[in-house]
């Protein structure tokens, strides 16, 4: 089977996805995905890091985190090189919660710590670059110990009691900090 590409010749799934980034079958002659299809975070996605944060806190809180996580991995391939640990960790984290929402807990778990561990990496060299009057220690108004506390958590409940015992509620974290 050929693999879909975009004009650059670099690889790309054009395939229809569910609400959980799982992939539907391809377009029918019609044009139509079989099975619908959620809408697609473009490949060439383009944000800054509080259009990022926000966008991927919308999403998380919107049950989406396989969503999230194509915004955040945009950002972790575009972002400043230094930004990459923010990122790429954030991105992890929705990986993972897109595994719980699946059915997959030993997925889960490992993403969850992965991407907590990652993203710890940049909260101990973070500077707030951004101006925002979240300050220090919220890039982009993330609350990113909060964030990062939640996900280890989450990944030792799952370990202990498995997905059954784990609220809906608690798969749909908020990235970013209330600021009123």
């Amino acid at each position: 089977m050929r693999r879909d590409r975009d004009p650059a010749g670099r690889p790309r799934n054009a395939r229809p996805r569910d609400a959980l980034g799982r992939p539907l079958g391809r377009a029918g002659a019609g044009g139509e995905a079989e099975g619908g299809g959620e809408a697609r975070i473009p490949d060439d996605l383009a944000l800054a890091g509080p259009e990022v944060a926000r966008l991927a806190d919308q999403l998380l809180r919107a049950g989406r985190p396989f969503h999230a996580h194509e915004v955040l991995e945009a950002a972790w391939k575009t972002g400043p090189a230094d930004e990459r640990d923010l990122w790429q960790g954030l991105a992890q984290v929705a990986v993972g919660l897109t595994h719980a929402l699946r059915g997959n807990a030993r997925g889960a778990t490992a993403l969850l710590r992965r991407g907590s561990q990652r993203a710890r990496a940049y909260q101990g060299t973070y500077q707030d670059r951004t101006g925002s009057p979240s300050g220090p220690g919220r890039p982009y108004g993330i609350d990113l110990a909060a964030f990062l506390a939640a996900s280890d958590d989450l990944a030792a409940r799952i370990e202990r009691h498995g997905l059954a015992e784990i609220p809906a509620a608690d798969l749909r974290p908020g990235l970013t900090a209330d600021v009123n």
